[in-house]
């Protein structure tokens, strides 16, 4: 069951008046709770909304695979703790170096694949103090 998309289901038209008639109600107050019980159904459904398990936590069945954020919003995970834990292997995409410095969002502490051209050589870097640099050394990634 989906969840309920039309508003104009709910109708209190004749239900907003002590003067109202019952019977004429009696269709507004039916529409209503159909709406009511496509909510219910559409719990951990497909088009539905992901219920809370006994912890409050939506269960791993509930997530998607994949997390886009919208096209003017980056990405921000903000655990209470102050780490996030990967309970396995982080896959980054390389970029060449040139795709590196043309980012626009450049901050310390960013860390990415940087490779040559070559796609099947890529190696890790990270972003400090204006320039993309080695793990192995420190030295400055120079755009090629």
């Amino acid at each position: 069951m989906a969840w309920p998309t039309n508003a104009n289901n709910i109708v209190t038209t004749n239900l907003d008046a002590g003067t109202d008639n019952p019977a004429t109600a009696r269709a507004d107050l039916k529409a209503a709770l159909d709406e009511i019980t496509n909510i219910i159904n559409g719990k951990d459904q497909a088009s539905g909304v992901a219920g809370l398990n006994a912890s409050s936590k939506i269960a791993n069945t509930q997530l998607p695979d994949t997390i886009i954020s919208s096209s003017s919003t980056e990405l921000t995970l903000t655990p209470n703790t102050g780490q996030v834990k990967i309970n396995s292997v982080l896959e980054l995409n390389g970029q060449t170096r040139a795709q590196l410095y043309d980012r626009t969002d450049l901050a310390d502490g960013m860390i990415a694949m940087a490779s040559n051209g070559d796609s099947t050589i890529t190696t890790p870097v990270y972003y400090a103090g204006g320039a993309w640099r080695y793990f192995s050394n420190n030295s400055e990634v120079v755009d090629s």
